[in-house]
């Protein structure tokens, strides 16, 4: 008897940890939403296509510089497996089971790579990380870990032609 008592306690316990970490992604999204607002709607003409496809996994968007401050507002902060698609006009990222994030070419500051984003730490230059501003002025960092890595060098220089500067490295 005494130790099915300690195991329910234990289980309460467990059920009452993952209610507050609940509450407090929560509260996290309801103090962001100002900061992050809608976001860009994907055009009808993307313009044509500079870089194919690639696929990998979404790691999230954190409010930069910080690359572990995690967006909490809509499924920003979920990851998921997802295809990166470079345009004219911006970047297409495709995730499975979740909303579509168009990133303006007007809104991109940075496109860099970085051992690490959103919690997650990788190898050196194991993630491509976008930074952009979003419409409401915040700038925010995407991370994407890619299947095939031997594709970043393509994705950062592509963007050092656009109007907006590149970085490479850890500058956080």
């Amino acid at each position: 008897m005494e130790r099915t008592l300690w195991v329910l306690g234990l289980l309460l316990l467990f059920a009452l940890c993952l209610f507050l970490m609940y509450l407090g992604w929560r509260n996290r999204a309801r103090r962001q939403l100002d900061r992050i607002g809608e976001l860009p709607t994907v055009p009808g003409d993307l313009g044509a296509q500079l870089l194919e496809p690639t696929t990998g996994l979404y790691l999230g968007s954190t409010i930069a510089p910080s690359w572990q401050d995690r967006i909490a507002v809509g499924d920003l902060g979920f990851r998921a497996t997802a295809e990166l698609t470079r345009f004219e006009r911006g970047i297409l990222l495709e995730r499975d089971g979740a909303t579509v994030i168009w990133i303006p070419q007007e809104s991109i500051t940075a496109v860099r790579t970085e051992r690490g984003h959103a919690g997650k730490v990788m190898t050196e230059n194991g993630v491509l990380v976008i930074r952009w501003k979003l419409p409401t002025g915040t700038e925010i960092d995407t991370g994407f870990r890619g299947d095939d890595k031997t594709v970043y060098p393509a994705w950062v220089a592509d963007h050092s032609t656009g109007p907006a500067s590149t970085t490479t490295g850890d500058d956080e």
